[in-house]
């Protein structure tokens, strides 16, 4: 993996062209993880009811501990106020634009991931939001320490190159959502291992995913936000509006037809 794993002064550019992602070490303090830790989990522990409905059973640990679906819309709340400076920190936006020029921020979430929890299936994030003609890019902080045993992220190294694949079903026994893609010929999955801190960085076609979290006590907690350039002329009607990154909201033409899937294809709000 270590194509992929760079310090917090090395250059993206060239590493996020070749593979379609990129992992920064350290980009987030012990102290800065510590409060956004605590707030997400005190949250969702004294009222989940802001958690996004995946349609989970009531015994699934998903449903106790549901993900948060563009939480920075929420100013009445110390989560929405995190989760909107933080989408808007300069570390995270200078790196960002670097990558895409000119970015307007479109979603953010935070994902628990308790023990036992199924993992989502392979995909691309860009089926969802639609980003037309650029593509979205996504920065994924780890919020724990992640690796296989609690569920981690897999991305694939080199996928970004290929078109967005309309997804399959997947196996619900493994995933908690509905859709999967498939591999490219002669690319394979990586296994990524994160400190709480750390920052991946990744192309709106790279395929990712993970595998259940079998770990008997650790969550895999994850703020995770989506960008696309300002070039972009479209985006998914979720996404509206977009934010500047002095915070101004702008709204763009909203994609319609199901994006390179075609008029069926069901997007499910926030992916």
């Amino acid at each position: 993996m270590s194509h992929i794993v760079l310090d917090q002064d090395a250059d993206l550019v060239d590493a996020y062209r070749r593979n379609g992602v990129v992992h920064v070490r350290g980009l987030l303090t012990a102290e800065e993880i510590e409060t956004i830790k605590v707030a997400f989990t005190e949250q969702v522990e004294r009222d989940n009811s802001i958690g996004h409905d995946d349609g989970v059973p009531q015994d699934d640990p998903l449903a106790r501990y549901p993900r948060f679906v563009q939480p920075h819309r929420r100013s009445d709340l110390e989560v929405g106020r995190l989760a909107r400076s933080w989408m808007l920190e300069p570390r995270l936006i200078q790196r960002v634009q670097r990558l895409l020029g000119p970015t307007f921020a479109a979603q953010s979430m935070f994902y628990f991931k308790p023990p036992t929890a199924r993992g989502q299936a392979l995909h691309q994030d860009n089926l969802f939001l639609q980003a037309h003609p650029e593509t979205c890019l996504a920065a994924w902080i780890a919020v724990d320490d992640c690796d296989a045993e609690n569920g981690g992220l897999m991305v694939v190294p080199g996928s970004h190159v290929y078109d967005l694949e309309c997804p399959e079903p997947a196996d619900l026994n493994e995933s908690f959502s509905a859709v999967q893609v498939s591999i490219p010929p002669g690319l394979s999955t990586v296994q990524t291992e994160m400190r709480a801190g750390d920052v991946l960085f990744f192309h709106g076609s790279t395929v990712h995913g993970s595998l259940a979290n079998s770990s008997a006590d650790r969550f895999r907690r994850s703020l995770i936000f989506h960008y696309v350039p300002q070039a972009s002329m479209e985006i998914a009607t979720f996404y509206q509006p977009l934010l500047t990154p002095g915070g101004d909201e702008v709204w763009i033409d909203e994609a319609a037809g199901g994006g390179p899937c075609g008029v069926g294809w069901e997007l499910p709000e926030g992916h």
